[in-house]
């Protein structure tokens, strides 16, 4: 079997609380295969999005070790940190993040101008096509449902046509019927790109379509 894309070993994050130290991960080891889809599920407060923000180098790990596509990230600075996001993982919150000021078509080519793309406005254009606003590629956010604002993010994290793809929550914010085209969305985009996929959810039949749910609670794997 080829090396796991992510490799954890008994990750540990606390963070500063008014009356100490408060621990949300305690020795979290896991590993995930290429091509995989894992759901991270569990009440709130269980650490699941902390455990995906630790996954995608957004929050540092205080112990163990976090390996992605053979990179230790816990080795790395902020800025190694997001040199290495680049291009490399797409991720999706939410909230959908966009730049209330740029067209969708904006949103989507920056990160890819900013990672050297030469093409990234085609590229752009293509994936909002993907995700089907390419009807919508000069309207600003504001001017778009939030079913279509997460379709704009979708596309902007899969554009690069990245090795993994992190979401936390990504339908929380959308009723059932846009949550449920945008799960459509997210896993036939997957499948286009080959990409390893981990998710955050509450939704039983969201995790129910995942290749494995890991269930945690108070920090650990239950």
């Amino acid at each position: 079997m080829s090396d796991p894309v992510f490799h954890l070993s008994d990750v540990v994050l606390s963070l500063k609380g008014n009356a100490g130290p408060v621990d949300i991960l305690r020795g979290i080891s896991l590993d995930v295969q290429a091509g995989e889809t894992l759901a991270l599920t569990g009440p709130s407060g269980s650490g699941k999005s902390s455990l995906l923000m630790v996954m995608g180098g957004l929050e540092q790990a205080t112990g163990g070790t976090v390996t992605a596509l053979g990179q230790n990230l816990t080795t790395l600075s902020e800025d190694g940190l997001a040199r290495f996001r680049q291009g490399r993982m797409g991720i999706v919150f939410q909230s959908f993040h966009l730049i209330p000021t740029m067209t969708a078509l904006e949103n989507v080519a920056t990160p890819l101008e900013l990672a050297g793309v030469t093409d990234a406005f085609d590229r752009a254009a293509d994936a909002l096509k993907t995700v089907g606003l390419g009807h919508r590629i000069d309207h600003y956010p504001a001017q778009m449902s939030g079913g279509e604002q997460q379709r704009v993010a979708l596309a902007r994290a899969c554009a690069p046509r990245p090795a993994i793809l992190l979401a936390d929550e990504p339908t929380g914010n959308l009723d059932s019927t846009n949550g449920a085209a945008i799960m459509d969305l997210l896993f036939d985009l997957r499948d286009q790109y080959g990409a390893t996929l981990v998710l955050v959810t509450h939704d039983p039949t969201l995790a129910q379509r995942c290749d494995r749910a890991i269930n945690l609670a108070d920090g650990k794997i239950a």
